[in-house]
């Protein structure tokens, strides 16, 4: 946790009261006391700083100062196959702290349908593994997140309009004859959208389907990847492009 997490409701002035991970963290991990200053965020808002002002039993209260913009994030959009639930979590956490803009939850034939009855999708509440990753980014402003439960609806209706401003379309498949390097030329700063498919990989029909929208086939190389692992390798090739183009 490099950043405590704030969320508006909780402001009262400029003060706030801590209980629970958040308290607990401050107390065991940084081993903070009264007069320390912290490093905070306004959940959609600035990063400031926390000054402790009191500390008792499992309360913490801070006095808050917020002028900070939180750092640009990249325009990178991601697109995901459902992995398994207690893996979900902590791709989603990954892929915020790498900086991600939206990320659209999809189906996929090798995509198991329990998927979609886990407590994490039905709940459409997935704000504790995205705070998680503001908290180790330093960053405060949550991504757009929706699930789509039929792949074909959303190919072929939905993704023409969500990305009409994304000239930069990128499907990871083993089989893709391209780097990333070679399938994103000309990125820079332009919005780019990455589509990661289950563990078993896209299906040719999924395949195809993506070539119709314009994304382009590319390849990590031999090695065949976990979901959770590909996701921030390919979200830091994204970024180190970024950067060198």
């Amino acid at each position: 946790m490099n950043l405590i997490l704030l969320h508006p409701r909780e402001l009262t002035g400029q003060h706030v009261t801590l209980t629970g991970r958040r308290a607990e963290h401050i107390r065991k991990i940084l081993r903070a006391t009264a007069g320390d200053t912290l490093r905070v965020g306004m959940l959609g808002g600035l990063l400031g700083t926390g000054c402790i002002r009191e500390m008792a039993g499992n309360t913490v209260v801070l006095e808050v100062h917020l002028a900070t913009e939180p750092p640009p994030l990249p325009p990178t959009d991601l697109i995901l196959a459902v992995p398994r639930p207690i893996m979900l979590k902590r791709v989603l956490a990954q892929a915020v702290s790498m900086g991600i803009s939206r990320i659209f939850l999809v189906n996929a034939n090798r995509v198991e349908k329990s998927f979609f009855s886990s407590t994490l999708i039905q709940s459409n509440d997935f704000t504790e593994p995205l705070c998680l990753g503001l908290e180790q980014a330093i960053d405060t402003r949550l991504p757009e997140i929706s699930v789509h439960p039929r792949f074909r609806p959303f190919v072929e209706d939905l993704l023409p309009e969500l990305l009409r401003d994304c000239p930069i379309r990128l499907l990871a498949h083993p089989e893709g004859d391209r780097t990333m390097a070679q399938a994103a030329r000309g990125l820079s700063a332009q919005r780019a959208v990455l589509a990661i498919g289950p563990e078993g990989g896209w299906v040719d029909f999924e395949v195809h389907r993506f070539k119709e929208q314009g994304f382009m086939p590319f390849s990590l190389g031999a090695r065949i990847l976990r979901v959770d692992t590909a996701v921030p390798a390919l979200l830091g090739q994204l970024s180190l492009l970024r950067r060198l183009d």
